[in-house]
């Protein structure tokens, strides 16, 4: 008699209907908590009063909340019934960046706590859930921001060709800690614990700038020399911002609690950077806007549609939103105010047409579907000469 040989494997149970819907939930979706919470915090510092502005920014910080807690959850059932997926999202190169927007989504939910969401959970409380998010974030941020290059360098298999501003994500991390961390010096002990606070900000600070300095030459070349991105990930020009416009607004944020940490003349001194530091960043920063735009507008005209990297549209616009208000304050100038006050009305409009693309595509079920092949950018008609 012969008996059928023991199967080699047994399948494992279809996922329940809840978990199969977040199969391909990556770690990009937190780009909308990142975009939500920064039209909190950017509102909340405007140097124009605008009657009611205050209660709209305490809306969108709640709303941010109920995003990440959310996402938080959602992620957690991702990688319980589909580990082989989350993965494949760590192996692949064009996901695992996103693992930056992780932490910045904690930080950034965390900055809004302290700015307007003590008017709806009170002060204490905002600054305990802050200290929480924050030392989540960051230390979640300096993970990413050493594994990811780690893995590109040992696992991952890249080329130059294939250089995005998406690789910035887990570098800009640190720096969006070292724009909200300082925030909390203030309700530390005074003496070692602020000193310490203040000086891990600066350092956090360093390690995003030099890492940033490091990575973007390479993306600069990719675009001269092979021409522009895939039109889907166009918008993704607008991350070059973030760590632009997150530095201005750290050293801003430094020099505003350095005259309660440390002597006169070294919080002179950081207050001096904080203009001879964030002027010239912030020109350049609105060059790279143009630039971006300039492209954008290409890719729409062939045929570029709506795709989650649409919300590159937010967070790093807010960011520049926060370096401008930062400039207002310490050089008393208004033509920042002015940049301040038309950079918020562009992120809060972009905020606007990404969010409703967004529910429309969740509605529909076809952001939260298997991804597709990245349409590729026409070639261009004309050839190049020797």
């Amino acid at each position: 008699m012969v008996t059928a040989a023991p199967p080699l494997y047994v399948a494992s149970p279809r996922p329940r209907p809840r978990a199969a819907a977040v199969r391909h939930l990556g770690p990009n979706w937190y780009a909308t908590v990142m975009g939500t919470a920064v039209v909190a915090t950017a509102g909340a510092a405007l140097p124009a009063h605008v009657p009611g502005l205050r209660l709209v920014c305490g809306a969108f910080w709640a709303l941010s909340l109920a995003l990440l807690a959310a996402l938080l959850a959602a992620r957690a059932l991702h990688w319980r019934h589909h580990r082989d997926q989350a993965r494949a999202h760590v192996l692949d190169p064009a996901t695992v960046p996103f693992y930056g927007c992780l932490a910045m989504a904690l930080v950034s939910v965390g900055g809004g706590t302290l700015s307007v969401g003590r008017d709806w959970i009170g002060a204490d409380a905002a600054v305990a859930l802050d200290a929480v998010l924050f030392c989540a974030g960051t230390a979640v941020g300096l993970a990413a921001a050493v594994a990811v290059p780690y893995l590109m360098a040992v696992r991952h298999r890249v080329e130059p060709g294939q250089a995005t501003p998406v690789w910035l994500l887990p570098l800009v991390a640190p720096m969006v800690s070292a724009a909200a961390g300082p925030r909390l010096v203030p309700h530390l002990p005074a003496g070692q614990a602020r000193e310490t606070l203040l000086f891990a900000c600066f350092a956090l600070f360093g390690v995003s700038l030099i890492a940033t300095l490091v990575m973007l030459p390479v993306v600069f070349a990719r675009l001269v020399t092979r021409g522009p991105l895939p039109l889907v990930l166009t918008p993704t020009l607008f991350l070059v911002l973030g760590p632009l416009g997150q530095s201005t607004t750290a050293v801003g944020t430094f020099a505003e609690v350095a005259p309660a940490v440390v002597p006169a003349p070294e919080s002179r001194g950081v207050a001096v950077l904080a203009v001879l530091y964030g002027v010239p960043v912030m020109g350049f920063a609105l060059l790279w806007l143009c630039l971006a735009l300039a492209h954008v507008v290409r890719a729409r005209r062939h045929g570029m549609g709506f795709a989650m990297t649409w919300w590159a549209f937010t967070f790093p616009v807010g960011t520049c939103v926060t370096g401008a208000e930062a400039l207002a304050r310490h050089t008393e100038l208004v033509a920042y105010e002015a940049l301040a006050t038309g950079l918020y009305v562009a992120l809060v409009t972009a905020w606007a047409v990404v969010a409703a693309l967004t529910v429309r595509g969740l509605v529909s079920g076809e952001l939260l579907a298997a991804p597709r092949s990245a349409p590729l950018a026409p070639r261009p008609a004309t050839g190049r000469t020797t």
